[in-house]
C-alpha cells in the first residue's frame, strides 16, 4: 500500500485536503470557462475534466468505502470521469474529453463542493483510520499529479489558439554554472523509497543497483546550447538520432523544441504568460526523449541511468528548486552557485536512459488502484527531479515520472551524462 506520513495528524491531513483542493481552483482564476473546454490533442486534457475526474477519484475510492449513507453526486459521473481503471467500468473516449460541454463546469464546481464537505465530515467521524488517511493521502498526491497536467495541457491548448496573448519583455540574464561534470565512483547503491513518507507503488521496493564510475553535468542543457545543436544541423542529420526519432522528426517536422518560433529573425517561446523572447541562460524545454538523446550523442555524451540520477541527487542535491509553488511556471536559469549539482530538482523534468519498469520484487495494489502505475511499464521512459509545474509537496529523491519517447509537452529537458 502507499504509506501515509507517520507525522501528520489528522488536522494537518484535513487541512491539508482543503488546501490542495482549494489549489487546483487557484490554478484556474481569471481563466474562462471556454478556455477550460478545450482539448487540443488526445494526450492532453480539458482543465473542466480534470477538476471532475480528481473529485471522481475521492468520489469512488474512497467515500463509497466508507460512509455507509452516502450518495453518489450523479450515477452518469463513473463513465464521464474514470480516466483509465478498467476494473471500475467503461468510461468516456480520451481523445473526445473535450466534447463534454455537459455537465457544465457550474455543475462540475458543485461536485468538487459537495465531495469536499463529505470528505471533511468521514475525516471528523474515523479520525484514528490509519487506511482511510493512506486513501486520502493518495488522492491528494494524485490530484497534484494533476494541477501538474492542468498547467501544461492549458499551455497546449493556448498555443493553438493565439487571441490575446502578450508578447513579454526578455527575462534578466543571470550569471550561470560554468559546464563540467561530477565524478561518482564505482558502487552499489539503493535505489526506491524507504516508506517514511508518501511514495506510489512504482517507487518499491528499495533494491541495490551496481553503478560503474560515470559523470553527470553540473547543470542542465541551455537555450543557448541546444541553438548551437540546431545550427549544427542537429534537427536535419540522422547519424545522431535513434531510428524510432528520426522518423517521428521528419513526421512531425520537428525543428526546434514545442513552442519555440522565430519573429522577424528572433527567437521567442510561448510561456503560460504569453510569448517573450528566448532566453538564452534559461534551461531547454518542452523536447522529447529522442532529441534529448540526439542531443547528447551530438555533443559527445549520453542521458544519464535513472539509477545514476537517483544516485546522484541522493549524494549531492538537496530537494530545493523551482516548484509551481513559485507561481512561475517556466524555468528560469540558475544563478551561479557553488553546488556541484544545480536544478537537480525543479525548473525541468530530465528525461533518462531509463525505460519505466517494475523494481525487483515490485508488487501492485491489490484492486482497481492496481492500475495506477503497473499497468503503464511498457514503451516508456523515466524522468526525474520535477518541474517549474511540479508541486514541491510531490518531490523525494525516488519520484518515478514516464512518459512516451515522443512526447514534448510537458516541461522536459536534459542533464548529460558521460562514462
Amino acid at each position: 500500500m502507499f504509506e501515509p506520513s507517520p507525522s501528520r495528524s489528522l488536522t494537518d491531513l484535513s487541512e491539508h485536503y482543503l488546501h490542495v483542493r482549494q489549489r487546483s481552483l487557484d490554478l484556474l482564476r481569471g481563466i474562462s470557462a471556454e478556455d477550460m473546454q478545450i482539448q487540443s490533442m488526445p494526450d492532453a486534457s480539458p482543465s473542466k475534466w480534470h477538476l471532475a475526474h480528481t473529485t471522481w477519484f475521492f468520489d469512488h475510492f474512497i467515500l463509497r468505502h466508507y460512509q455507509a449513507s452516502y450518495q453518489p453526486f450523479d450515477p452518469h459521473f463513473d463513465y464521464l470521469f474514470n480516466s483509465y481503471y478498467d476494473a471500475v467500468g467503461s468510461r468516456h473516449a480520451r481523445p473526445e474529453r473535450g466534447l463534454l460541454s455537459r455537465p457544465a463546469l457550474d455543475q462540475i464546481l458543485a461536485y468538487r463542493a459537495h465531495i469536499d464537505s463529505a470528505i471533511a465530515t468521514l475525516l471528523d467521524q474515523q479520525p484514528h483510520n490509519a487506511e482511510l488517511q493512506t486513501l486520502v493521502t493518495t488522492g491528494l498526491h494524485h490530484e497534484m499529479q494533476h494541477q501538474e497536467l492542468i498547467l501544461t495541457d492549458l499551455k497546449h491548448a493556448l498555443s493553438r489558439n493565439r487571441y490575446a496573448l502578450p508578447t513579454l519583455k526578455a527575462p534578466h540574464c543571470t550569471e550561470v554554472n560554468s559546464p563540467s561534470f561530477s565524478a561518482f565512483g564505482e558502487t552499489i547503491t539503493r535505489i526506491g523509497d524507504s516508506g517514511k513518507g508518501f511514495s506510489y507503488d512504482c517507487e518499491k521496493p528499495v533494491h541495490r543497483v551496481f553503478l560503474e564510475p560515470y559523470r553527470l553535468r553540473n547543470c542542465l542543457v541551455t537555450n543557448a546550447e541546444w541553438l548551437e545543436f540546431m545550427q549544427a544541423g542537429g534537427y536535419r542529420d540522422p547519424t545522431h538520432w535513434l531510428s524510432d526519432g528520426w522518423y517521428t522528426c521528419q513526421q512531425q517536422q520537428w525543428q526546434h523544441p514545442l513552442y519555440w518560433e522565430q519573429k522577424d529573425g528572433v527567437w521567442i517561446e510561448l510561456t503560460l504568460d504569453g510569448y517573450r523572447p528566448l532566453a538564452l541562460n534559461a534551461p531547454v524545454c518542452h523536447i522529447s526523449y529522442y532529441e534529448a538523446d540526439a542531443f547528447c550523442r551530438w555533443a559527445g555524451w549520453r542521458l544519464p541511468t535513472e539509477f545514476e540520477w537517483e544516485h546522484a541527487a541522493r549524494e549531492g542535491a538537496n530537494l530545493g528548486g523551482h516548484f509551481a509553488d513559485s507561481n512561475h511556471w517556466h524555468p528560469q536559469a540558475n544563478s551561479a552557485s557553488e553546488s556541484a549539482l544545480a536544478q537537480m530538482y525543479g525548473s525541468v523534468w530530465e528525461w533518462t536512459s531509463s525505460a519505466f519498469a517494475p523494481y525487483p520484487g515490485f508488487e501492485p495494489l491489490q484492486g482497481a488502484l492496481g492500475e495506477y502505475n503497473g499497468k503503464f511499464m511498457a514503451n516508456q521512459y523515466v524522468l526525474k527531479g520535477g518541474s517549474c509545474a511540479t508541486a514541491a509537496a510531490q518531490m523525494r529523491h525516488s519520484y518515478r515520472n514516464f512518459f512516451h519517447p515522443h512526447q514534448r509537452w510537458q516541461f522536459s529537458g536534459v542533464r548529460p551524462a558521460k562514462n
